[in-house]
């Protein structure tokens, strides 16, 4: 067994050689400590990330092909027994989790105490779990996951303490998406030092949640022009209520034609554009969106990211292509602001909840 490790390493059980934990094909989840810098937490709740969801509910479903709650919560449960941890074999992805801390090793750094409500901001595909309910209380027609359990965090994972003036369901929302806002505001920042002016921003998905505070914080950081591109009119009129754009363009963000079209009758193309749809077929539409010497941001994981370098490259396209990070420095706390200063995005983030729960705190 390989000697204790802040990146995990003991935890890997099955891997390609020297892979960490989000590699690895399964993970050592037993409850007790296994380093002095773990940290053991009870799980609350999981939260299934946007792209693994969809692929699962698209996977399992029912005669009239909607989706099967019974099938998709055992397809869950036989993931994480099988692998030690939630990671979809499909996409790659897994999600994160709110709970309780239970214990802490010695030399932990995460600054976590014994009985504090915390939410991982790691993925669940890196994150050792054990779920002992059977998700019973699940349904498995929605991401955000009723369980019992427990999760193991490394020395190099990150964890926050959840806010005590939001619910604990909106926290987990905004602290599952917080790495893309935080990188708008980079993006932004560095393209007025780079330029001189204000960037157009285009997001490719605005209604979801990392797409509603990637244009929040655009908003936020000072941008000439936000452009949401949505799939319906429901989702425009969603955008429209949190005045969080200054266009709103109605597309499939898998067609490049209606997509190119859209953003430039709306004042494109832009010089940031961020794809957060849950779905492939989006990288092509995005290069198209993108003016050149722009930048675009593929926070989706269910991005193809080698139809986005081909894409580029076919169309001659001279655009800086990144992979969104969900992690950097304050990106939980950037987020939450957005939240609690923003009124619309506040009421887009409480709307996702069930109707008995969208009272303030």
């Amino acid at each position: 067994m390989p000697s204790p490790s802040p990146l995990g390493l003991h935890r890997v059980l099955d891997q390609p050689a020297g892979a960490l934990p989000q590699a690895a094909r399964r993970l050592d989840a037993r409850p007790e400590l296994m380093a002095e810098d773990e940290v053991r937490v009870d799980v609350d709740v999981l939260h299934l990330d946007a792209a693994s969801f969809a692929q699962l509910s698209r996977a399992h479903t029912d005669a009239s092909g909607r989706p099967d709650g019974p099938r998709l919560r055992q397809a869950v449960l036989d993931i994480v027994a099988e692998r030690g941890k939630m990671q979809n074999p499909v996409t790659g992805s897994g999600g994160m989790l709110i709970g309780r801390v239970a214990e802490v090793g010695p030399a932990s750094t995460l600054g976590l105490r014994p009985g504090e409500p915390v939410a991982t901001l790691v993925s669940l595909a890196l994150t050792p779990l054990q779920i002992s309910d059977g998700l019973t209380r699940w349904d498995g027609l929605e991401p955000n996951v009723p369980a019992a359990g427990h999760a193991i965090l490394f020395g190099r994972s990150v964890a926050a303490a959840l806010p005590s003036d939001l619910p604990a369901e909106v926290a987990l929302m905004v602290m599952d998406v917080c790495g893309a806002p935080a990188l708008v505001d980079r993006l932004v920042g560095q393209h007025r030092e780079r330029t001189g002016r204000q960037p157009t921003v285009c997001v490719l998905g605005a209604a979801g949640k990392s797409g509603m505070l990637s244009l929040a914080s655009a908003g936020r950081a000072g941008v000439r022009r936000r452009i949401a591109v949505v799939r319906d009119g429901g989702e425009a009129d969603r955008i429209r209520a949190a005045g969080e754009a200054e266009e709103v363009v109605v597309a499939d963000a898998r067609d490049p034609v209606q997509v190119a079209d859209g953003v430039g009758a709306a004042g494109g193309p832009a010089d940031i554009t961020c794809v957060c749809v849950d779905v492939p077929g989006c990288e092509q539409p995005a290069v198209l969106a993108t003016a050149d010497g722009g930048t675009i941001v593929y926070f989706s994981m269910a991005t193809d990211f080698a139809a986005a370098a081909l894409g580029a490259e076919g169309l001659a396209a001279d655009v800086t292509m990144l992979i969104g990070n969900g992690y950097a420095p304050g990106h939980a706390e950037l987020a939450l602001e957005l939240v609690r200063t923003r009124p619309g995005v506040r009421a887009a983030f409480d709307g996702r909840l069930p109707t008995a729960q969208t009272t303030d705190p």
